[in-house]
């Protein structure tokens, strides 16, 4: 029953179109749901893989470790597309000229 209350803090959601797997993540990415994160990215076999961050309110390291593990597991066919706050920690930490990680 919908109480009209403050939207979920996190949700991540895939969608595949051909090999091409669309992920959304929205809201917090931290050590309670970055294997979330993880595995949805996971669950279905693509060939490419869109990570769409750019509704994430905020990052943590467990969440970095995370999108690390996908970056090695898809090297050359993962794209990132970060929310401001996630490009700050990935800058902060060092992860900001990654190949992934979509410029725009």
């Amino acid at each position: 029953m919908d109480q009209g209350g403050a939207p979920p803090v996190f949700s991540a959601g895939a969608e595949i179109d051909g090999d091409h797997l669309h992920v959304v993540v929205a809201g917090e990415v931290d050590m309670a749901t970055a294997d979330t994160m993880l595995q949805t990215a996971l669950r279905e076999p693509a060939g490419k893989i869109t990570l769409d961050l750019s509704a994430v309110t905020f990052f943590d390291s467990a969440a970095i470790h995370a999108l690390v593990r996908l970056a090695q597991q898809f090297s050359g066919k993962l794209t990132v597309r970060p929310s401001r706050q996630v490009r700050r920690v990935l800058e902060i930490s060092g992860l900001g000229e990654q190949s992934w990680l979509d410029p725009a």
